[in-house]
């Protein structure tokens, strides 16, 4: 087969001192086998063993909190404490805030400006119900006397609940940037990857919620 470099074809950046052959055309494009990948997979790659490490955190509070959740030292125990009703309004905040999140990737991919600020505007105020529901809950407990002091079960409990609140915090913080960026500067490429890793997160957030929900809460109250 004809060599490229014949024709004075590009030099394949990968091999030293060889040509491109015709067959080997597509290696460099990011699109081929040969060619690097682009910046939004590098970016979604880079961004998604974040989140493995953060679910690898959440799991050691998960596995403290299952391993001292029976030591109440006398103290209040979770039927004593958690309100079933106030917890399932902030999951369907959280969950439906996700679905905002998921509508706004759609317009997103429309570059529809208007649509887009709306799904993040709904995203931001269900998490922002989510969280002062949750502060509510913690200062009604530490007022109760019940606070992260008061037994090995609750040191679990705060700590669990409250760095996925931090987190959903730390979400809302990113958001409100993100609907100044899109604002500002449209939907450019930089822009896009950083919506896209937001979502990534907010989605990571409810998944981790869903398992809050079900083995502090649920599990706690009714056992």
């Amino acid at each position: 087969m004809t060599d490229i470099a014949v024709l004075g074809g590009p030099r394949d950046p990968y091999k030293l001192g060889r040509r491109l052959h015709a067959y080997d055309s597509h290696a460099a494009t990011g699109q081929g086998e040969g060619g690097p990948a682009s910046k939004r997979t590098v970016v979604a790659y880079g961004f998604w063993i974040f989140l493995l490490s953060d679910i690898i955190m959440f799991s050691a509070f998960f596995a403290t909190y299952a391993v001292l959740a029976g030591a109440i030292a006398d103290g209040p125990t979770a039927r004593d404490l958690f309100s079933i009703p106030r917890v399932a309004i902030e999951t369907v905040c959280l969950l439906t805030s996700s679905f905002a999140c998921g509508l706004a990737a759609i317009a997103t991919r429309v570059r529809n400006q208007l649509w887009t600020q709306v799904g993040l505007l709904v995203t931001g105020l269900l998490g922002l119900v989510f969280v002062g529901l949750e502060f509510q809950e913690f200062a009604q407990m530490i007022a109760d006397g019940a606070g992260p002091s008061r037994s090995a079960f609750l040191s679990a409990f705060f700590a669990l609940v409250g760095c996925h609140g931090l987190h959903v915090s730390a979400g809302l913080l990113w958001l409100t940037t993100m609907m100044a960026q899109v604002f500002v500067k449209g939907f450019k490429p930089n822009i896009l990857r950083r919506l896209m890793c937001f979502s990534l997160f907010w989605h990571a957030l409810d998944i981790i919620w869903v398992g809050v929900f079900t083995i502090v809460y649920l599990i706690g109250a009714y056992t």
